[in-house]
Order: structure tokens, then sequence, then C-alpha cells
């Protein structure tokens, strides 16, 4: 009776004296998984990076923290990029073999040292903040016209 459920791919269960047992799991599928969500968040993050990148290029030399700014931005960016590296090298390996699970286990510990550092340099990008600053910020029209 119980045998006919259906469960995700990723479960094997079995009815096995009145209780449910997990057979086995495919941590390979599920490690996938997880590096390409991260990667997702990755990608929202580079986003916005970027549009604050755009902002302070505008705005230019006129936006109090204009040098801290633009460098924490372009630290972030590349950060990012090292990170996107990583996880392709990551999902290239296959947890199931002996061989890759150190390789992974080292890459893992990379990336998520890289992951804390691209947060901390972050909240300090939203600390200085792009529209809470001391000084209000105007766009210079530098094609303005002359009566």
């Amino acid at each position: 009776m119980f045998d006919s459920i259906k469960f995700p791919q990723f479960f094997s269960r079995k009815f096995n004296n009145n209780a449910w047992e997990m057979k086995s799991m495919d941590a390979n599928r599920y490690a996938t998984k997880k590096t390409i969500a991260q990667g997702m968040l990755d990608i929202a993050l580079l986003t916005a990076n970027a549009s604050q990148l755009k902002y302070i290029l505008q705005v230019g030399e006129q936006h109090q923290f204009y040098k801290l700014m633009l460098i924490l931005i372009s630290l972030s960016i590349v950060l990012q990029l090292l990170v996107g590296i990583l996880f392709v090298a990551i999902g290239s390996l296959n947890i199931n073999k002996q061989s890759d699970q150190t390789a992974a286990i080292i890459l893992n510990d990379v990336i998520l040292v890289v992951i804390f550092v691209i947060s901390v340099v972050n909240v300090i990008i939203s600390g200085f903040g792009i529209e809470y600053s001391s000084q209000p910020l105007r766009l210079i029209d530098t094609h303005a016209k002359t009566p």
C-alpha cells in the first residue's frame, strides 16, 4: 500500500517495520542544486552592484565618498566574478567520486570565505550609502540650455 507513494527523485524510501527509512540521497544532485541557487543569488548581487557602480559614476566626485564607494563596489564585483568561476569549477566535480571529494571540500571552503568577504564589503557599501550621504546629490546637466 505505501510502496506506491511517489517521492522526489533524490529520495529513495522504503516501508519497513511500520517506519519510513531513507535508503539513499543523491548528494551530487543536492550539491548541484545548491550551487545553482547560490549562483542565482550571486547574479542578483552582481546586478545590484552594477547599478550602484553606474550611479556612482554618473554622480562622480560630487558624492561625498566617491573614491571609497568606487573601490568597494569594484572590489565586490571582482570577488563575485571570482566566486562565479569557483562555482563553475565546483559544479564540474562529482562528489560521489572519492578523488573529487577533497577538491570539492577545499573549493567549498574557499567559496565560503570569499562570500563572507563579499558580504562584509556590501555591508560597508550600504553603511556609506548610495542615497544616504549627508549631502544631497544633484546631477549637473552638462548640456544646459543657454537663453
